[in-house]
């Protein structure tokens, strides 16, 4: 073996134990006690060994839109959090993955700048139905689409038979389709306080589309992922689904499980996001249906701009949160309050979201996958501090907020993170 790790707390798929883990080329080649090396690094005792989170819902915006962020800036950001994969979503670049030349031209826009491994969704838009077989067979993890429209005219939401017609494309490949799922019926124009915004986003917007998608689920067998689910009221669908064996899946985020909308300023413009951060009665929902296994996963939907696009009232400014670099501490924090284990939030962030995309050797501390590893400090606190953040545009809503768990190393296939962008470009198995 080229490496072992030493640690009293190593999280693995059967639990949290005392381990030795073994690296060789990149690979843990084992899991157990008084593993021998060449190199061993030993963990302080106040610091557990976690498998290298994965986050399937991240916004690049890379090329076309590189001043909002960029891939060096995403990935330092990510590494930083913990986070050793991510998925770049396919809108907010220029232009979008919507087709294989485009996947193509985002791929050569990241290749030698990522510091982490870097997989892409495509999209499915009104017009790409016949590009969506090529995009498939060029390696993306999936497809995403709006039932809304998505913030950006480049990327144009879908109606329901639009998306009908596209997953008689996709079911036959087994692709995955994920949705963004507000109906445009239930949506209004917001007002300018956060009040006029959470109204003009209710409840029964992601009620009505999750239930449209549970439907196409039903009617055509194709894999349906809801995402960054905010309001409980979705969540009788999404049990109905799983009762009914459909192969539909459903994620939320950290500020949907941290942040409650008695407590946003009409200023505090930081914290839009679409759909909404929603009241704290909702919130414990999340949490409960995260425990009931009815929420699949937490991931970031990291999504940031420019600040002067966050300037402006609720009405006007650019609906997105950035959070790349602090979701696994917003999480934790949150979850040991209500009982959670590291174990939890490992499942949530790690196992859970690489197995959604089908990378096995991703999200898991057991031989034969990769050596991605976070050396986390559970109980140490911190106060989030904006300039320390490696994202771009340092606008985000936890800045001054206490937090629990450091990150204080990341390893990429056996090697530490150290500003060298060592990260790969994933393709999908077919």
């Amino acid at each position: 073996m080229d490496l072992v790790f030493r640690a009293a707390r190593v999280v693995t798929p059967d639990g949290e134990r005392r381990a030795d883990v073994g690296v060789e080329d990149g690979r843990i080649v084992a899991v157990a006690d008084h593993l021998h090396a060449e190199t061993v690094v030993e963990l302080a005792d106040d610091e557990v060994l976690l498998p290298g989170l994965v986050d399937t819902h991240v916004h690049v915006n890379d090329p076309g839109r590189s001043e909002w962020e960029g891939f060096d800036s995403a990935t330092r950001a990510a590494a930083a959090g913990g986070v050793t994969t991510i998925v770049d979503m396919p809108l907010n670049s220029v232009p979008a993955t919507t087709t294989a030349a485009a996947l193509e031209v985002k791929r050569e826009a990241a290749r030698g700048r990522v510091h982490v491994d870097v997989g892409f969704w495509g999209g499915i838009v009104p017009d790409n139905l016949d590009d969506l077989a090529e995009l498939h067979d060029a390696g993306v993890f999936g497809f995403k689409c709006f039932l809304i429209h998505s913030g950006v005219d480049e990327f144009p939401h879908v109606g329901e038979d639009q998306l009908r017609a596209a997953l008689s494309v996709l079911q036959p490949r087994d692709a995955l389709t994920i949705v963004h799922a507000e109906d445009p019926h239930d949506v209004t124009e917001p007002g300018p306080g956060y009040r006029g915004f959470l109204d003009s986003r209710p409840h029964e917007a992601e009620s009505h589309a999750i239930t449209a998608v549970v439907d196409l689920a039903n009617e055509t067998k194709a894999r349906l992922h809801v995402l960054h689910l905010s309001s409980a009221h979705g969540l009788r669908h999404v049990k109905a689904a799983k009762e009914l064996g459909l192969r539909l899946t459903a994620e939320t985020c950290p500020h949907y499980l941290t942040f409650v909308a008695e407590e946003i300023g009409d200023a505090a413009t930081e914290f839009k996001c679409c759909p909404p951060i929603r009241e704290a009665a909702n919130r414990e929902q999340l949490w409960h249906a995260l425990r009931d296994d009815l929420i699949d996963l937490v991931v970031t939907d990291h999504s940031p701009c420019t600040p002067d696009l966050k300037r402006g009232d609720f009405a006007t400014a650019w609906g997105g949160v950035a959070s790349l670099q602090l979701g696994l501490p917003a999480v934790w924090t949150q979850a040991r309050q209500r009982g959670h284990a590291l174990t939890d939030v490992v499942r949530w962030m790690a196992a859970n979201p690489a197995d959604l995309v089908g990378l096995d050797a991703k999200g898991r501390i057991a031989p034969g996958a990769d050596a991605d590893f976070c050396v986390f400090a559970p109980d140490e606190a911190f106060v989030v501090d904006r300039a320390t953040l490696h994202h771009r545009n340092p606008v985000t809503p936890y800045h001054g907020r206490p937090l629990a768990g450091v990150v204080r190393q990341t390893w990429l296939r056996g090697q530490p993170v150290d500003g060298r962008p060592r990260g790969r470009l994933l393709t999908a198995r077919p």
